[in-house]
């Protein structure tokens, strides 16, 4: 396994079809295995459960932006924290490809993340991610694929759809966080409709509030989403939801940011976005490094934790 950050990005635009499908199989097989007994995260369906305790790095949507990764990254430290301290753990929200160059690179980075540190990283779920009757659009990734590997190119891509079914749809810590790629359903009553959302597709909407849904400054309750799929949710449905789990924020990512990050409903959401460039033409990119036991009200408490890029 490589030894440096570094390393992998090299190997990334290196690596051949079938060792690409292999290393895709291999991160498949460990997450969908993982259980509370096999790894310190507890694991609940699709689920994980972070205990209070330790630092946290969570990153937003990438796109396929392999370089502002590496700004992440080499600013951070973060993977020498990997390495020196256990309770470290780094978080994806999802959106790993399409938009940008390096789709491909991006999956072969965070599955070689996965495997180097398997229960420090935990990959997310985001609507770039979704199952096909809820896949986003434009889908870049098969066109860079077959660019990247010829007639190959479908044996890599089974194996990231595979990957897709396996990642995490939420993760909590604990009277302090939830952490979601897009949006609250309103009905959700407990955790577990969270963990099993997945099951429930596409006779409850779970799933899809999961991975697109949006909140709004505007409205009460929840109104249709221009996005075509989700929908927008109110202050007051982000209240609810997070009282009921027993969370203080929502920590989130799907829209793009100005400022790569900005903070709604009354100080209950945080969203990050950890890519620039087109087609969104973000100032600033975004990451959040977190100490998890400390306890905080209001997502304008994060702020000096933010690091924009």
């Amino acid at each position: 396994m490589q030894t440096s950050f570094s390393e992998i990005v090299r190997e990334a635009f290196k690596v051949r079809c079938d060792v690409f499908a292999e290393l895709l199989e291999e991160t498949t097989q460990l997450i969908c295995k993982e259980s509370k007994d096999t790894t310190r995260i507890g694991v609940l369906g699709r689920l994980a459960k972070l205990e209070p305790s330790g630092e946290a790095l969570i990153v937003g949507d990438l796109h396929g932006d392999l370089e502002s990764l590496v700004d992440i990254f080499n600013e951070s430290g973060f993977f020498r924290i990997l390495s020196r301290k256990e309770d470290a753990v780094l978080v994806f929200l999802g959106d790993y490809g399409d938009r940008g160059a390096y789709s491909a690179e991006i999956y072969y980075v965070v599955s070689s993340l996965k495997l180097l540190f398997p229960e420090q990283v935990i990959l997310m779920r985001g609507n770039h991610e979704g199952p096909m009757d809820l896949l986003a659009e434009p889908h870049d990734l098969p066109a860079q694929l077959q660019t990247r590997f010829g007639e190959n190119w479908t044996e890599v891509y089974s194996k990231i759809n595979n990957l897709f079914t396996c990642l995490y749809l939420a993760v909590t810590v604990e009277e302090r966080y939830l952490l979601v790629h897009g949006g609250l359903p309103p009905q959700v009553e407990r955790l577990e409709d969270l963990a099993f959302a997945h099951n429930e597709h596409p006779k409850q909407s779970f799933l899809e509030d999961l991975l697109w849904s949006d909140p709004d400054e505007m409205i009460k309750g929840t109104s249709a989403s221009p996005r075509g799929a989700g929908r927008l949710f109110g202050e007051n449905v982000t209240r609810q939801v997070l009282d009921r789990l027993n969370v203080r924020i929502l920590i989130r990512g799907h829209e793009p940011c100005q400022d790569g990050f900005k903070i709604g409903h009354n100080g209950r959401v945080l969203t990050l976005f950890s890519r620039k460039g087109p087609p969104y033409f973000n100032a600033y990119g975004a990451y959040l490094d977190l100490r998890l036991s400390e306890r905080y009200e209001r997502a304008e408490q994060l702020i000096p934790y933010i690091h924009k890029f």
